[in-house]
């Protein structure tokens, strides 16, 4: 009998620890803006897949972002990932940060757009990003039925959108024509779905999201990212990222 109790306990404490909201822990946000008709853009592809794998880099938790954008697809290969959602918010950033639009760009925290093709580089950018706090803290914790408790708290914002985004991992395409004809692509942290779900009010939000997902999506390959974004400045305020429910 004691040893039932005692096993008994133990699934009961791996279920509310699978339950407890998690919070990120020094994250860094590094958003790819890419496209599968531009020939310069599968290294940083190959890149992001490899920041993947890591899932934290020197003890800081990495949220990444493979954002497609649309204006390649005139070339003669449509990214079946594009959007034109994010060809908008890649034109967002080079408004706000006085830069220019190319392919492949990352932008690390909303605050440093550079050509993100070199490993060397991005690491180097990802280690100053860490060294910065982020005045929101965010948790999030899964409540079942694809329901996600969401919490910021930043204490010295004033203002900030909360920005909910679905990626997967694990994906790839045979390119038939354009710039990479030919080539088979993987990609990493696709951003399946972007939007704004509120904004911090008295440095504060606390709301239960609905979080579903679309048939062809693998649930198994799914993280959700929570955003706290300056929607002036574009800086990253705050960020979290959990494994979809299955």
């Amino acid at each position: 009998m004691a040893r039932i109790t005692l096993l008994a306990f133990a699934i009961v404490t791996l279920i509310l620890a699978a339950q407890a909201p998690v919070a990120a822990q020094n994250p860094v946000v590094v958003e790819l803006f890419t496209s599968e008709g531009c020939s310069s853009c599968p290294p940083a592809d190959a890149l992001l897949v490899k920041l993947s794998e890591q899932q934290s880099k020197d003890g800081t938790q990495l949220i990444l972002m493979g954002e497609h954008v649309d204006y390649w697809n005139y070339v003669g290969w449509t990214d079946r990932f594009s959007s034109k959602q994010f060809s908008e918010r890649q034109s967002e950033y080079a408004s706000a940060l006085h830069a220019q639009v190319f392919t492949p760009q990352m932008v690390i925290d909303g605050q440093d757009p550079f050509v993100g093709n070199n490993a060397a580089d991005v690491n180097a950018r990802i280690a100053a990003a860490a060294k910065k706090p982020k005045p929101a803290q965010v948790a999030l914790g899964w409540e079942g039925n694809g329901r996600l408790q969401v919490t910021v708290h930043a204490a010295d914002a004033n203002k900030g959108n909360v920005l909910l985004a679905i990626t997967e991992d694990g994906l790839s395409t045979a390119v038939q024509k354009g710039e990479n004809g030919g080539q088979t692509l993987h990609h990493a942290a696709v951003v399946r779905q972007l939007s704004e779900v509120g904004s911090l009010k008295n440095g504060a939000f606390d709301k239960t999201l609905d979080v579903s997902r679309q048939n062809d999506w693998n649930a198994t390959n799914l993280k959700v990212a929570i955003l706290v974004q300056d929607p002036s400045s574009k800086k990253i305020l705050g960020a979290a990222v959990i494994a979809y429910a299955r």
